[in-house]
């Protein structure tokens, strides 16, 4: 077998045939746009779709994983997508959301803006596990919303900034030549997108 055949084995794009897309890597500020992406999903009617776009270095270990053995992708996927479902979970979506999870394999931004196209909105956090702390905008982010085939919101966490709790205003990048507004995305519950 070639390496394509491997990769054909797993999702390389989520579909998302209308609704809520919010990428989700796991860190504290994905975990902030996910709820910010759920209460929006339940103030409109939108389906939510959370992905989390993985590679053999950020996925969590299979639970088959030994020593000298590395289970074939499926089973990384398969731990990726119960990972995401607990991490779902802990953000209280409201029972009424219809939530899709997605393990999409690949570089994070492509895959995103890929798995986008017939989304109504993408989500994701300003920040996620980059290593480069003081920038306000990750790459990912910044990649989505200029390349992203619908409009991006961009939730930006107050603890990244402040150290307190709670995400400050983002921006919403709507397709085309540098249209941009902003929503609170702190009122989840309340006014937003």
């Amino acid at each position: 077998m070639d390496d394509d055949s491997f990769l054909d084995r797993v999702c390389r794009v989520a579909d998302v045939p209308s609704g809520v897309l919010v990428g989700h890597d796991g860190s504290p500020c994905a975990q902030q746009a996910l709820g910010w992406a759920a209460a929006l999903a339940h103030r409109a009617g939108y389906d939510l779709h959370v992905a989390r776009i993985w590679d053999l270095a950020s996925a969590p270990r299979p639970s088959t994983w030994a020593p000298g053995y590395v289970p074939p992708l499926h089973e990384w996927e398969a731990a990726v997508l119960d990972e995401l479902s607990v991490q779902v979970a802990a953000a209280g979506v409201h029972p009424q959301v219809a939530v899709t999870c997605h393990a999409v394999h690949g570089a994070p931004a492509p895959r995103l803006i890929a798995s986008a196209v017939h989304a109504d909105l993408l989500v994701v956090g300003s920040r996620g596990h980059g290593g480069f702390a003081g920038l306000r905008l990750g790459s990912v982010s910044d990649q989505c919303v200029h390349h992203a085939p619908c409009p991006v919101t961009v939730v930006r966490s107050v603890r990244a900034a402040t150290g307190g709790p709670g995400t400050e205003p983002a921006t919403t990048a709507l397709p085309g030549p540098r249209r941009h507004h902003d929503v609170d995305g702190a009122a989840a519950g309340g006014r937003g997108a």
